[in-house]
């Protein structure tokens, strides 16, 4: 029912900036809180950001806070990562998520419902 692609990814230096962007299929994304998550090699993924329908609420990982910014359009159909001061931990595979839902919390990443295939961000020192 939704497809979700990111695009944005790159390489960048430490301390520089990228923004990731997710678009989604239909017309249904106003019902879906959106998360981004990332893995990087040979580790877990983990929770980096997400944001509720409206987009009035958005919640991050603590290593993220103050750096990354989660925004939605719900026109565009897109959510979008900014991502500033960036260091060389954050290299890794970004990948947006869609849980439908009529509300909206910070959803662990089995809980939803579709799922991106990533982009890559790579950070040099």
């Amino acid at each position: 029912q939704v497809q979700l692609v990111e695009s944005g990814g790159g390489l960048v230096q430490a301390g520089g900036s990228l923004r990731l962007s997710c678009a989604a299929s239909g017309r249904t994304f106003s019902s879906y809180h959106m998360g981004w998550f990332r893995q990087a090699p040979g580790k877990e993924r983990e929770f980096v950001a997400s944001i509720s329908w409206s987009g009035r609420t958005p919640y991050y990982a603590d290593s993220v806070k103050g750096r990354f910014t989660i925004s939605r359009d719900n026109a565009k159909n897109t959510v979008y990562l900014q991502m500033n001061s960036l260091k060389v931990e954050d290299t890794a595979v970004y990948a947006c998520a869609a849980k439908f839902t009529s509300y909206s919390r910070n959803y662990s990443d089995n809980e939803y419902d579709y799922w991106g295939q990533g982009t890559q961000v790579t950070v040099s020192s």
